[in-house]
C-alpha cells in the first residue's frame, strides 16, 4: 500500500465533503475520523482510494492511500479532479463578500463543490433522483447499485453502462422504479454503449453545449443537466433556479414571505457570477442542519 500527503493552497472544508457524501447510503466513510474510501474504476480495474483529512479549513491537508502502485499516478489524478483540489475556494469566498450572500459565506467559508465519484454514477444519481423526495431517492438508487452494481471490501462500485444497458425494464420495476424512470435509466446506458452519448467528451464542452446535448436525451430536463454538470463535471457557475431547496433557503435567508420568483432569482444571481454553483451549495448547506 502506497501513501501520500497533500496540502491545499486554499482553505477547504473536507468535513462538509462527508456530509455531503453521507446523505448516500452507499458512501463508506466515517465523518468522526474524518476519511471516505473513493471508488475508482480505471481500466476495467476497480480500486479503493482511502482520503483521510488531517488538517483544518483554514489550514487544510490530507493523506490519500490505495493499493496499486502501477496505478497510482492515474489515481492520484482522479482524486485530485474529484476534491478540485487546483480550485481557489478563498477567491470565491472573497468574491462573495462583496455580495449580497456576504453573511451566509461568512457561516459557511471553504465549501467546496462536492462531485459525485464518477460522471457515469453520477448522471444515473440525477434521473434516478429527479422528482423524488430524497430519502426515497436514496433508496432507489441503493436498490439500483445493490442490485446491478459491484461490492469489492465493503466499498460499492456503480454498476457499468454495459451492465444496465443489457438489464430488462422489469428488473428496475421491481425495485420500485417507476416505468419510465427504468427506461430513462436503461435507455441513457444503451445510448453510452452504442456511443451516441460520450460523457468524457461532453465533459469538457461549455455548459451551453452540454445542455443542449443532454436535454435531447429522452427523460433529461434542464434540472437534471444542471445537477450532471455541478455534481458531475465540477462546473462553477450554474443555478437550478427550479430546485426547491434552494427557492426555500433564499426565502429563509432573505426573509421573505413566499418563495421567491424566477425573476428575483435572476436579479439577485447576476452579482454572484461567475461562482453560482458555490452559491448553490452554500444556499442548501444553509438549510441542511
Amino acid at each position: 500500500m502506497w501513501k501520500e500527503k497533500f496540502k491545499a493552497n486554499t482553505f477547504y472544508d473536507f468535513d462538509y465533503t462527508l456530509l455531503r457524501w453521507a446523505f448516500d447510503p452507499l458512501t463508506r466513510l466515517d465523518r468522526e475520523e474524518r476519511w471516505v474510501d473513493v471508488p475508482v474504476k480505471l481500466g476495467g480495474n476497480h480500486h479503493i482510494v482511502r482520503v483521510q483529512g488531517l488538517g483544518t479549513t483554514a489550514d487544510p491537508s490530507f493523506e490519500v492511500s490505495s493499493d496499486s502502485e502501477e496505478d497510482k499516478e492515474a489515481l492520484l489524478s482522479h482524486i485530485s479532479d474529484l476534491f478540485q483540489w487546483n480550485i481557489d475556494i478563498e477567491k470565491v469566498h472573497h468574491h462573495f463578500l462583496d455580495t449580497s450572500l456576504k453573511k451566509m459565506f461568512q457561516a459557511h467559508p471553504g465549501t467546496p463543490i462536492v462531485k459525485d465519484f464518477h460522471l457515469y454514477d453520477c448522471l444515473m444519481k440525477v434521473i434516478i433522483h429527479q422528482q423524488l423526495n430524497m430519502k426515497f431517492a436514496y433508496t432507489l438508487s441503493t436498490r439500483f447499485v445493490e442490485t446491478l452494481g459491484t461490492k469489492k471490501d465493503g466499498v460499492w462500485f456503480y454498476p457499468d453502462p454495459e451492465t444496465v444497458a443489457d438489464t430488462p425494464y422489469e428488473t428496475l420495476r421491481e425495485l420500485q422504479f417507476s416505468q419510465r424512470k427504468a427506461e430513462y435509466v436503461i435507455d441513457t446506458s444503451r445510448l453510452i454503449v452504442d456511443g451516441k452519448l460520450d460523457l468524457e467528451a461532453l465533459a469538457i464542452e461549455s455548459d451551453e453545449e452540454i445542455m443542449k446535448q443532454l436535454v435531447k436525451v429522452r427523460g433529461i430536463g434542464p434540472w437534471t443537466a444542471e445537477n450532471w454538470m455541478m455534481f458531475g463535471v465540477g462546473r462553477p457557475n450554474l443555478f437550478p433556479k427550479a430546485d426547491i431547496g434552494i427557492q426555500n433557503a433564499l426565502k429563509f435567508y432573505f426573509e421573505l414571505e413566499t418563495k421567491p420568483t424566477y425573476e428575483q432569482m435572476e436579479q439577485w444571481s447576476k452579482e454572484w457570477e461567475p461562482y453560482l454553483s458555490y452559491a448553490s451549495l452554500t444556499l442548501w448547506r444553509s438549510i441542511e442542519g
